[in-house]
């Protein structure tokens, strides 16, 4: 086994895919050993950093975004330092951020030895990722199937296109952008907060879903001609 394994090592597509996986790993023993601050103490950030706070803070959340740390606490961080609205705006520009990260990390580390492996139904479903369209990554992005970062990373692996991957996975984001920013900053200013923020969460949810009910309804329809073209 050791030889077989010293063979693929051998190849530059195997060496960049083990290095996506060792990051990965790594990335998950940071979540683990790593504490969390308290949201209530990450006002004073913003006030710290002065003008600058809107990049660090779009800058920061994309980088713990592809180091796997749950968007959930990204956004409830970004709506304790800057409120509701603000924050929810600088979460979803961290999320678009870190889907072109991950995207692209996945895309220069795990592309090739993906593509050189895949048969059959990998195959098919490879071409599926690459035929999608915004309304498929939104669906995937809804799914619970994984954290934001990873599924950014995996999608980087396939033949999917990067500008509906960017569209989709902020479209996806947007509705509980704005309510969890609106907990996040009721956490530390509870008496400030205008809770008719979270009307953007409820409008999103409710996008969200005609949208994965029109994508639904598409692919039954391209089943039904495959199946029967005389239809």
């Amino acid at each position: 086994m050791i030889p077989a394994v010293r063979r693929l090592l051998g190849q530059p597509s195997a060496r960049r895919f083990a290095l996506l996986l060792l990051l990965l790993a790594g990335f998950g023993v940071l979540l683990l050993v790593v504490p969390r601050p308290d949201p209530r103490a990450l006002p004073d950030l913003a006030d710290t950093l002065g003008g600058y706070a809107p990049a660090v803070a779009v800058l920061t959340g994309a980088l713990l975004l592809v180091a796997l740390v749950p968007r959930t606490f990204v956004t409830l961080a970004s709506g304790a330092i800057f409120g509701a609205l603000e924050g929810a705006a600088y979460a979803l520009g961290a999320a678009l951020l870190a889907a072109a990260l991950g995207f692209a990390v996945g895309r220069v580390l795990g592309r090739e030895f993906v593509a050189e492996r895949v048969r059959g139904r990998l195959a098919r479903l490879d071409g599926w990722f690459a035929r999608q369209s915004v309304l498929g990554v939104i669906t995937v992005r809804l799914l619970p199937i994984s954290g934001y970062g990873l599924i950014s990373y995996g999608y980087g692996t396939t033949g999917a296109r990067v500008l509906p991957f960017l569209v989709g996975s902020v479209i996806a984001s947007a509705p509980t952008a704005f309510g969890y920013a609106a907990v996040g900053a009721a956490v530390t200013s509870p008496g400030e907060v205008n809770w008719l923020a979270v009307a953007p969460a409820s409008l999103g949810l409710i996008a969200s879903a005609v949208l994965v009910h029109r994508w639904w309804r598409a692919e039954r329809q391209r089943r039904l001609d495959i199946t029967d073209p005389h239809l």
